[in-house]
Parts: C-alpha cells; sequence; structure tokens
C-alpha cells in the first residue's frame, strides 16, 4: 500500500519553468549555467545560498542538479545541523568524493551549512580546492555571516529574499487547486498569516489540514508561530520547567530558536519591571545566542537559558 506524498515535496519545483524567482539577474545566472554547451568543465562554482526558512534555497539547489542532468549517484545530501563535526567531513565527503564520479561531476549538497563548526567548515573549505576538478559544493544556510570569510571567498553566493505576499498567496491557493480543495478564505488566511512567508511550513500546515478534499480550521492551540513563547516563559517563571521545555520542543524547529532568542529580547517585561532585572537578561540572552552557534545541543542551551531567565 503507497502512502500519498507529502505536498511539499509533491510541488516542489523541478524545473527553472516552475520555479519563482525573485531576482532576474539570479534566474538569468541559472539558466546561463544550465545552457552552458562545454560539457568537459562543471559549469557552475561552488555556492552560498542565503535567505530565512522556507524561502526556496534548497529547492533552487535541486533545481539546479535536476536541469544539469546530474547523476542521483553523484549527490551526496546532508544536513549541517545534525552533523556539524570535523570528523564528518573528513570521513563522509572526503570519502564520497574520492571515488570516481558514475557522470561527469559530483555534488555534495549541505543544508543548513551556518550550524556546522568552524573546525568542520575550515576542513570544508581544504576539500573545495582538493576535489575542485571533479565536485561542487552547494551550501545553503539561514545566518550567512556564520559561515566563515574563507568558505565566502571560494563560493558565490546568491540571497533569496521572501516572496511578496501576492506570489505567496498565489502558490498556496494554486496548490489547493492542484488538489481539489475546498476552502473558506478566510480560515485560509489564518494558516498564511501565521506561517509567511516560511512556505513550507504553510504548505505542511494545509496539507496536514486538509481530509477529503477539505481544509478544517487551524485548531486552538496549535502553535505556527512564536506566539507560544508566551506560555513557555511563564512556565519557566512558575519554575514549571519540564513543561516548558516540553512546550517548546513540541512546536519549535531548529531553524526557529534564534527567533526565540529575538523574541526574547524583544520581550524583556516577562522577566520584570525594573531596568536592573531586564538588563540582566539582556545578557543571558546574548550569552544563549552566542552559544547557540558552537552548542552540541541547542535545545539543552535554549532550556539552560531559559532556567537562567526564570531565576531572575
Amino acid at each position: 500500500m503507497s502512502t500519498p506524498d507529502l505536498w511539499v515535496e509533491k510541488y516542489r519545483p523541478k524545473t527553472i519553468t516552475d520555479y519563482v524567482f525573485k531576482n532576474e539577474s539570479t534566474k538569468g545566472q541559472i539558466q546561463e549555467w544550465v545552457q552552458n554547451p562545454d560539457k568537459k568543465t562543471i559549469p557552475f562554482p561552488h555556492l552560498l545560498l542565503s535567505g530565512t526558512p522556507g524561502v526556496g534555497k534548497t529547492t533552487l539547489a535541486k533545481v539546479l542538479i535536476n536541469e544539469l542532468g546530474v547523476n542521483k549517484f553523484d549527490v551526496l545530501e546532508m544536513n549541517g545541523s545534525r552533523e556539524t563535526q570535523v570528523d564528518v567531513v573528513r570521513e563522509k565527503i572526503v570519502g564520497f568524493c574520492s571515488t570516481f564520479p558514475n557522470g561527469e561531476y559530483k555534488v555534495v549538497l549541505i543544508d543548513e551549512a551556518d550550524y556546522m563548526s568552524q573546525n568542520a567548515q575550515a576542513c570544508l573549505r581544504n576539500e573545495m580546492e582538493r576535489f575542485n576538478e571533479s565536485v561542487r559544493f552547494i551550501l545553503t544556510c539561514n545566518l550567512p555571516h556564520k559561515i566563515i570569510p574563507a568558505l565566502h571567498s571560494r563560493m558565490q553566493g546568491f540571497h533569496f529574499d521572501a516572496l511578496d505576499m501576492e506570489s505567496y498567496i498565489l502558490r498556496i491557493v494554486d496548490i489547493l487547486g492542484a488538489e481539489n480543495v475546498n476552502f473558506d478564505m478566510e480560515a485560509l488566511d489564518l494558516f498564511i498569516n501565521n506561517s509567511y512567508p516560511d512556505l513550507r511550513k504553510c504548505i505542511n500546515l494545509l496539507d496536514q489540514h486538509t481530509s477529503n478534499h477539505t481544509l478544517r480550521p487551524l485548531e486552538e492551540g496549535v502553535a505556527t508561530s512564536l506566539n507560544y513563547m508566551a506560555d513557555a516563559v511563564s512556565l519557566f517563571k512558575a519554575r514549571q520547567f519540564t513543561q516548558a521545555r516540553k512546550l517548546i520542543v513540541a512546536n519549535a524547529d531548529i531553524n526557529d530558536y534564534e527567533e526565540i532568542y529575538k523574541f526574547l529580547y524583544k520581550n524583556l517585561q516577562l522577566f520584570g519591571d525594573t531596568e536592573d532585572i531586564q538588563s540582566a537578561a539582556i545578557i543571558i540572552i546574548a550569552r544563549g545566542l552566542r552559544n547557540h552557534a558552537v552548542c552540541a545541543d541547542a535545545e539543552i542551551n535554549l532550556a539552560a537559558t531559559l532556567v537562567e531567565l526564570s531565576q531572575l
């Protein structure tokens, strides 16, 4: 018995024609690489694709790989948020790059590369140079400033802005139409307003809330933004640490964590009314955000930060 495709994969663009470009110069560059007649050289440089979650970075990388006809066995996909250490680069990537390609060349696609340790990134730099004749690296990240300068200098960078609201809504409505889904526009607005500009999150939510070709309303208590953080902070202040941690883990993707720190910073009044307490909260939040970039477990680091804030 086959399982239905997830909408986010079913409607992921496969070609340049399907992909919605916000920047015409980026579109022109991708088309130039795809149309390159020289089959003896790799038509594109190492790439760094940056932007907020859900704006199409990984999708564009896969569109490029697909349009160039790269053999599936010549593509290594990794997630930098899970495989952060230098040993992964030395073993997994070097092992892949060292063998002959089935086609003309190989591609290493690393999502969320900004979560890789600086040592791993430094090692990656060496492998880019070592295998430059036969391998191309494509890195995606949310925060390009967390990518070391040595990688920036070896890669061509493209930054992705979010789709404007009109294009965002049109894409959502197109998918609902293709699935023959009946929906109320007021109900759809709630999905859109709580997920924009993360198109991937909105598509997943719509998929989860559709049955028998009908879109169900977003259930009360389903957190699609950071609104749940107010409840989490209240729980921590009440010293209900376990409940607060579970609330965050149940609702937050790892890509949300930095937004959570920003939420905490913008809502200092949750921790106290005095200037001294709010100043102390800023220091704790700053330390948590700094550790987030290098820690082994982001969830534990965030929980520890919230514990400190609850003790103010």
